[in-house]
């Protein structure tokens, strides 16, 4: 192992955004919260099951939007028609559901701001000093915006997220394709190359892409959970990895 705790035949780190870079993951998870309880008490009246940590975790962390909506839905065993893009937030549909979450989020975006994890920055400036390469590899469609809110869009060669693989047709986690892509744009095999993640399914990618590295970062208190969908090593903060940071 290396002094940055990955294996010495790694050549690129693939890094997930909210909740690894950045501390977004709250306020995904809070703005679904907000999105799917409207909606189930609106269906459902005053007996609606609220959406809870535990179907966050399970149906929608980690997924592009409109898999999230559908995958916690079928959970319920509810299906609504499936809509497009560009469908209004009022829209009783998939992706009408999925814009009206979005709205949500950037509204708590603007308001609060985004925060990065410092570790990771301080990890990935070591990863990179050390002349591995790097990419961002994330299911959101605001992406490159919030790696500009916190100054890091930089720090990255190579980003995959939810605008690059609607163009490409990748399919989300916890398929391997976006981590794959990114791999492949940065000319590394994906047994070359490292998985930054905390979420399920992201673990499962990093599993199924067969890449060399797979580090869970558990910022809920996960860490079975993160080792049970393929992580090779758990962490709370990148910083335990080591490389000077």
């Amino acid at each position: 192992m290396t002094d940055l705790g990955l294996p010495d035949d790694i050549l690129a780190c693939l890094f997930d955004l909210d909740g690894v870079v950045t501390k977004t993951a709250a306020v995904h998870a809070a703005a679904w919260k907000e999105t799917f309880d409207a909606f189930l008490r609106e269906r459902d009246g005053d007996a609606f099951r609220p959406f809870t940590d535990t179907d966050y975790d399970e149906y929608v962390d980690g997924l592009p939007r409109a898999d999230g909506v559908r995958t916690f839905l079928a959970s319920r065993g509810i299906a609504l028609p499936e809509g497009g893009p560009g469908d209004p937030a009022d829209a009783r549909t998939v992706h009408g559901l999925g814009n009206r979450k979005n709205e949500r989020l950037l509204a708590r975006i603007r308001t609060d701001g985004v925060a990065p994890y410092d570790g990771t920055l301080r990890y990935i400036e070591a990863v990179r000093a050390r002349g591995l390469r790097t990419a961002i590899v994330s299911s959101s469609a605001n992406c490159r915006d919030v790696l500009r809110s916190v100054g890091a869009e930089d720090l990255f060669d190579v980003r995959i997220d939810g605008v690059v693989a609607a163009e490409r047709g990748l399919p989300g986690k916890p398929r391997p394709d976006t981590f794959l892509a990114a791999a492949h744009d940065l000319g590394v095999e994906p047994s070359r190359a490292a998985v930054f993640e905390d979420a399920l399914a992201g673990m499962d990618a990093g599993r199924a892409g067969r890449f060399g590295y797979v580090v869970g970062v558990d910022r809920v208190g996960q860490a079975d959970a993160l080792y049970a969908h393929g992580a090779d090593r758990v962490v709370t903060d990148l910083a335990e990895l080591g490389g000077d940071v």
